[in-house]
């Protein structure tokens, strides 16, 4: 178990039917842990997955080509988009001018 799930100086309550906590015991018993530390393991793995779903991003080999391609078109002269920042710039100085 990872040294941040094994420091444990805080505490879940909850509160569950008879025949979830009766399950939940025999899946501890059959994986050889406590109830409790059945329960962090199995809570502990969920979490990491859900939030790699949210945070991690898989791109295709096509998609991964056409973001490389973009990097390197970063480099690229944009003057609309240079032409819009010194308008922004040059508004920004006048508002804090006034």
């Amino acid at each position: 178990m990872n040294a941040n799930l094994s420091q444990r100086d805080e505490r879940i309550d909850l509160r569950l039917s008879g025949e979830v906590k009766t399950l939940l015991a025999r899946a501890a018993s059959y994986s050889g842990m406590s109830l409790s530390g059945f329960l962090l393991s199995a809570a502990a793995d969920k979490a990491r997955q859900v939030v790699a779903e949210q945070e991690l991003l898989t791109l295709s080999v096509k998609d991964w080509e056409a973001f490389l391609a973009a990097l390197d078109q970063a480099e690229q002269p944009r003057p609309q988009l240079e032409a819009a920042a010194r308008r922004y710039k040059n508004r920004r100085a006048g508002a804090d001018a006034g």
